[in-house]
């Protein structure tokens, strides 16, 4: 017995792929991209679980960390670091705000700016983020002369300087 698909089911929307470059896979490093996937998922699973102990992800981690570490900041510098729209920085700031981790204060020369300051609650939550990820790189590094601790860090500077980031300097930090 021959079935026939229902007029519909079958239907499906063209989608027109973009042209990708041709690459010789012989000359991807995968075993340096599989370590960094690695090394991400590990880095972040520590902060991942106390996040979600508080109904908060990994963006509110990315706001938290930067203001915390640039109290005053404007939300405009916070959106040209994390790369992100308005829209998508509205709803977690919100979120850390209404919590009481954020406060938000108009500019003193400009009202219409938004500085942001992390609350008592935010430094704390900042630091207990972070203090795992510490322990964790001061793990990897031990045993590591300086200037080895320093091509990792070259290395981790370049990495991000390939892309256009905004990215605060050590000075500003």
């Amino acid at each position: 017995m021959n079935t026939v698909p229902r007029q519909g089911t079958q239907k499906t929307a063209a989608k027109s792929l973009p042209e990708l470059p041709v690459v010789d896979d012989k000359a991807i490093d995968f075993d340096t991209i599989e370590l960094l996937f690695f090394a991400y998922r590990d880095f972040i699973s520590d902060p991942d679980a106390i996040l979600s102990k508080i109904g908060f992800g990994r963006a509110h981690h990315r706001v938290v960390y930067f203001v915390s570490r640039q109290p005053g900041m404007t939300v405009a510098d916070l959106l040209a670091i994390l790369q992100i729209t308005k829209q998508s920085l509205a709803r977690v700031l919100k979120e850390l705000i209404d919590s009481g981790y954020i406060r938000q204060m108009a500019g003193p020369a400009d009202r219409r700016q938004r500085r942001l300051y992390p609350t008592l609650a935010g430094r704390e939550l900042s630091l207990a983020l972070s203090d795992p990820q510490s322990r964790r790189i001061s793990q990897a590094m031990e045993g590591f002369t300086p200037q080895m601790r320093a091509t990792v860090h070259d290395f981790l500077e370049r990495m991000a300087s390939t892309r256009d980031t905004v990215r605060p300097t050590r000075e500003e930090t």
